[in-house]
């Protein structure tokens, strides 16, 4: 089988740096970063700054800022993909452990395969947002927990616990084995006190991660982020089943395999997993309960989008391609064939190539990038730094600008896009939200001396997230002209592929508002 695994490494060293430089633009993967400028700068999220997800991410990119800053969004897609990487090893080990002796090279091999050959899961485990992070403390927690003994119990709950630190959904996993684990079964040999020791870790994990953010002074910060993520508009069945077609279309080979799986369980008469160890067995079923888990509290999201459910792909991965190659009875080879096949064929089809090689259409004709996003976000960068080079702050939405440029933008536009709120949700909330009234004084302050805004600027309000109405952005877009003057504008930038306007501040006599809110 070793040519099969010069096959994934190949196509692992084409899609890897492809998803890196190659790969749109995302709003988030800015935010995040900034967010982790401001914990390394000694500010503490909910409290100094709003951030709408678990703390951890930010924490750990800020400790390895040194790493990442001086390349900017391309340092933090490096750094990223690390961690999606080593998560992809753990996963593709952990599809080993679930595997019968005979069958743990297959397994591996599947696993592999089906998630180092898929561009859109090496996309999202490129760009700096929680799903990297995330799914290697997920890959972690359960290869760990294939393993007997209190000290693999402890370490899984903490490691899963650091998942829902990262990405709070995921904490639905933490009950979820906890109860596994205390099953008659799960509770036989050495592993009859693995309950007790995995609630220890969780547990731990979990005070660790939140514990320092639930003091008085953070505390209404954090309650005001989950105001937020219930604050959104009501769920659409549409979206939610059209997010579903379009997670099919991206993990093709794992559907696949998964559905060949259920067939060979349901049509045999051994186990699904029969080929693994006790605790082997009881971890598949784990994994499996655990996945469906987290992905029915994805798709209760009020906007479920299909990249929700990157950080546990892998898992599925992993269990498909165990069974599979423990339950199919053709040869090895053409199982692997099969699904080197389908993933290739997804991955070099996708619909993400065409998305990064143009910026839409233009009546019959393509409309065709002469570099990638984020070559023009550098190029835009050097632009911003040669109109104010001695500046260091930016009022802009597009905050993978300020992380391009090495600036700061004012505390409330932390949010990026998301910064403009309807109504703060607590008193004192304007130290870190901004409200329409709150972002016409820092206009009017002009605090910058570069503005740099795209179609994001103005046009969304939170917490629904729905569109700003027009005369209201016309309201803020005059304010902005007053203070200040278009100097380029920039076609087809970034997500969305709308237009930029860089403006320069004019100049404004002392005391004229210019030394900004802060």
């Amino acid at each position: 089988m070793k040519p099969f695994w010069h096959l994934v490494a190949f196509a692992l060293a084409v899609l890897a740096p492809a998803a890196v430089w190659l790969g749109g633009l995302n709003q988030d993967e800015g935010w995040y970063l900034y967010a982790a400028n401001l914990v390394a700068q000694g500010n503490m999220p909910y409290r100094d700054f709003f951030f709408t997800q678990a703390p951890l991410m930010p924490l750990v990119y800020s400790a390895l800022r040194g790493f990442w800053m001086e390349w900017g969004i391309l340092g933090g897609r490096v750094v990223t993909l690390a961690f999606g990487l080593a998560g992809i090893v753990l996963f593709t080990a952990f599809a080993r452990r679930l595997a019968g002796p005979e069958k743990r090279g297959l397994a591996a091999l599947l696993a592999a395969m089906m998630l180092c050959g898929n561009l859109y899961h090496l996309y999202y485990l490129a760009i700096p947002k929680t799903y990297a992070l995330a799914s290697l403390f997920v890959a972690t927690g359960f290869y760990l927990l294939s393993f007997e003994g209190a000290a693999f119990a402890f370490a899984a709950g903490l490691s899963l616990a650091f998942s829902a630190a990262t990405r709070m959904s995921l904490g639905v996993m933490l009950p979820v084995v906890g109860l596994g684990l205390l099953m008659p079964r799960a509770r036989e040999g050495r592993g009859r006190l693995d309950w007790l020791f995995f609630g220890l870790g969780g547990a731990l994990g979990l005070a660790v991660s939140f514990g320092p953010f639930l003091t008085a002074q953070c505390l209404p910060g954090f309650l005001a982020s989950q105001f937020y993520h219930a604050g959104r508009a009501g769920f659409n069945m549409v979206f939610a089943v059209g997010s579903i077609s379009r997670l099919v279309r991206w993990y093709l080979p794992v559907v696949v395999l998964s559905g060949l799986g259920v067939y060979a369980c349901v049509s045999g008469k051994r186990d699904c997993a029969s080929g693994a160890s006790g605790r082997g067995r009881t971890v598949l079923r784990l994994a499996i309960v655990c996945f469906a888990a987290v992905f029915a509290v994805h798709m209760l999201a009020p906007v479920p989008y299909e990249d929700y459910q990157v950080p546990v792909m892998g898992l599925l991965a992993a269990v498909a391609a165990a069974v599979c190659a423990e339950r199919l009875d053709a040869r090895p080879a053409a199982v692997a064939l099969a699904v080197l096949g389908m993933t290739w064929a997804g991955s070099f089809g996708s619909p993400l190539l065409q998305q990064w090689s143009t910026g839409g259409q233009d009546r019959l004709w393509p409309v065709v990038r002469e570099k990638s996003e984020l070559a023009q976000l550098r190029e835009v960068a050097r632009e911003i730094k040669a109109l104010d080079p001695d500046g260091k702050d930016i009022l802009t939405q597009d905050l993978y600008l300020a992380i391009e440029t090495g600036r700061d933008v004012p505390r409330q536009l932390a949010m990026g896009p998301f910064s403009l709120w309807e109504r703060l949700p607590y008193r004192g909330a304007e130290k870190v939200l901004l409200d329409v009234d709150g972002m016409k004084r820092l206009l009017d302050s002009a605090p910058c001396g570069i503005a740099a805004m795209s179609g994001y600027a103005f046009a969304i309000t939170a917490p629904r997230c729905s569109e700003t109405p027009m005369d209201r952005q016309m309201e803020l877009w005059g304010l902005l002209k007053r203070r200040y003057d278009l100097v380029v504008t920039e076609e087809n930038f970034g997500q969305g592929s709308t237009p930029l306007l860089l403006l320069k501040r004019k100049n404004m006599e002392k005391g004229d508002g210019a030394e900004g809110v802060r």
